[in-house]
């Protein structure tokens, strides 16, 4: 071993009781909604918007991440399977060979962007009675948080992982039952997550910049979806035989391209004054 290779074999589950089992990945998720709730607080405060809707702004996020992503993630990776056990999609569920508690194992992120996309849709025309763009500018300095408390769980399911660094770099996934090491993939976007989350928040808070409508959200997808397409060249394929899907991209780049492009429509668009 040297001081840059790093045997990986934390247990995924923090305690079990029968086939429950209380998981870091599920405690991840719980970090990344109660801090986005902590911050969208502030920003409620900030833009003198009545607390009382905050409530109801978590409950449609909550939803539709996990609806989301977890849609998106069988949809982009597995659509055999969501024709075979439509039930085991959206229920945390397992009925065969025998009823288990699996928690939503397998979520895709492009699939929870276009569920709290849809949500926000909802939730400014039902509850907060604003443009979209005005929650969805707001809403991503939280999310881009969230994203890396997603990939820090990833890291300790030890899944999602990169390929072979070929040198004496790198995590060897013990868990796996390997003695090789391989790119952190999960950290290299936690980290980048993270100083997204960093410049968002100074853009937000530090800059007159939320007042420009759709540059926030436009910003966040350019930033984050970029992360993620140079990321995919460190990761094993998702899915066998996706590894060089279209033009020798895998699935996770060609999903994220139409959102850069995205981003960058709504950074750069013209009479974008909110």
């Amino acid at each position: 071993m040297t001081i840059l290779q790093i045997d990986w074999n934390p247990a995924p589950e923090i305690f079990k009781i029968g086939s429950f089992a209380i998981r870091y990945y599920s405690l991840m998720f719980v970090f990344a909604f109660m801090l986005g709730l902590y911050l969208m607080k502030k920003i409620f405060i900030n833009e003198k918007i009545q607390i009382e809707k905050l409530d109801s702004l978590f409950i449609y996020t909550v939803v539709a991440t996990l609806i989301g992503a977890r849609l998106g993630h069988f949809l982009f990776y597995d659509p055999e399977f969501l024709i075979r056990k439509p039930l085991e999609v959206i229920l945390p569920f397992r009925f065969s060979p025998k009823f288990e508690f699996t928690g939503f194992a397998g979520l895709a992120s492009h699939g929870a962007a276009i569920g709290v996309i849809i949500a926000m849709y909802l939730y400014s025309k039902k509850v907060l009675k604003k443009p979209i763009l005005f929650i969805l500018d707001r809403i991503v300095v939280p999310v881009a948080l969230g994203a890396m408390f997603v990939r820090l769980g990833n890291l300790m399911n030890s899944e999602i992982i990169g390929k072979p660094t070929n040198s004496n770099y790198g995590f060897v996934f013990k868990r796996l039952g390997e003695d090789f090491p391989r790119h952190p993939a999960q950290l290299y976007e936690a980290i980048s997550y993270l100083v997204i989350f960093g410049i968002l928040m100074f853009v937000y808070w530090k800059t007159d910049k939320k007042q420009r409508s759709g540059y926030l959200f436009g910003l966040f997808f350019v930033l984050l979806w970029t992360v993620r397409f140079f990321v995919e060249f460190f990761k094993e394929a998702q899915v066998e035989g996706r590894e060089d899907w279209i033009f020798g991209l895998n699935t996770g780049q060609v999903l994220s391209i139409p959102l850069i492009l995205v981003g960058l429509y709504f950074m750069f668009k013209k009479n974008n004054k909110g």
